[in-house]
C-alpha cells in the first residue's frame, strides 16, 4: 500500500533539492531561464503541440544533464580529486553531456523556430 506520508516526504526532498540546485549551481539558473524564453518565444509564435513537446523534451535533457553533472561534481569533490588523475576527466566528460543536451537542445529549437522566424520577417516585407 502507498504511504501518503512517506511519498510527501520524497517531494519534499525532491524539491529541496532542486531549490539547492537553483540557488548553488549558476548554469542551471541559466538554463532555466533558457527554458523560460524559450517557452515565451513558442508562446508568442503560437507553435503545435507536437513542436512544444520535442522543446519541452530537450529542455528537460538539458536540465537534468546539468542537474547529473552537478552530482557528479559534488562526488568526486568527496573523493578528494587530487588523488586519482581520472577526477578531472570525469568531471570534464559531465561538462561534455551538459554541453551535447544543449547542442542538441538548439538544433531542435532552430528546427522548429527558424521557419516561424522566415515567416514573421516575410511578413514585413
Amino acid at each position: 500500500m502507498i504511504s501518503l506520508v512517506r511519498l510527501a516526504k520524497s517531494f519534499k526532498y525532491a524539491i529541496n533539492g532542486v531549490r539547492i540546485t537553483l540557488r548553488e549551481e549558476q548554469n542551471f539558473r541559466v538554463h532555466m531561464v533558457s527554458g523560460v524564453l524559450v517557452a515565451l518565444i513558442g508562446w508568442a509564435f503560437h507553435i503545435e503541440a507536437l513542436e512544444w513537446v520535442a522543446l519541452v523534451i530537450v529542455s528537460g535533457l538539458v536540465l537534468l544533464a546539468e542537474m547529473v553533472n552537478t552530482i557528479f561534481e559534488r562526488i568526486v569533490d568527496v573523493l578528494k580529486p587530487r588523488i586519482h588523475p581520472f577526477a578531472e576527466v570525469v568531471k570534464d566528460m559531465m561538462a561534455a553531456t551538459v554541453v551535447l543536451a544543449v547542442f542538441v537542445a538548439v538544433i531542435v529549437g532552430l528546427i522548429i523556430f527558424v521557419p516561424y522566424l522566415v515567416d514573421f520577417v516575410q511578413s514585413f516585407l
